[in-house]
């Protein structure tokens, strides 16, 4: 970038900038920007990225074998799960008494898809 000074008319000198290239284009889109930042955020937890790697290395993970994974009480373990079901990250499943976790392998993907440098760069 350079700066250069000029005279206004006003006798008082001002700051023009130019850039010294064009700007870099964003890869995500807004709209897809908010629902990436969704996930991110139900991903800022420590527990719910075990939670989230334990169903990806699992058909499937019943609720109550989580709390015990992971280390947490079962109503802490409730919250962490509702959290990353409404990011879409996991789906449930009731059956019976259970329910059962699995991972959404779409929603990780365009996290993966996100921080990928775009081709060509």
């Amino acid at each position: 970038m350079t700066a250069t000074t000029t005279e206004p008319q006003a006798g008082a000198p001002s700051l023009t900038v130019s850039g010294c290239c064009a700007p870099a284009a964003s890869g995500v889109a807004d709209d897809s920007a908010q629902a990436l930042a969704a996930m991110f955020k139900a991903l800022a937890d420590p527990a719910r990225v075990k939670i989230v790697s334990m169903l990806l290395n699992a058909d499937e993970v019943c609720a109550c074998d989580v709390s015990a994974l992971i280390g947490k009480s079962a109503a802490t373990t409730s919250h962490h799960l509702k959290l990353l079901r409404a990011a879409g990250l996991v789906r449930s499943e009731r059956r019976g008494t259970w329910v059962y976790y699995t991972v959404v392998p779409e929603r990780l993907q365009a996290i993966a898809a996100a921080v990928q440098p775009v081709p060509g760069r």
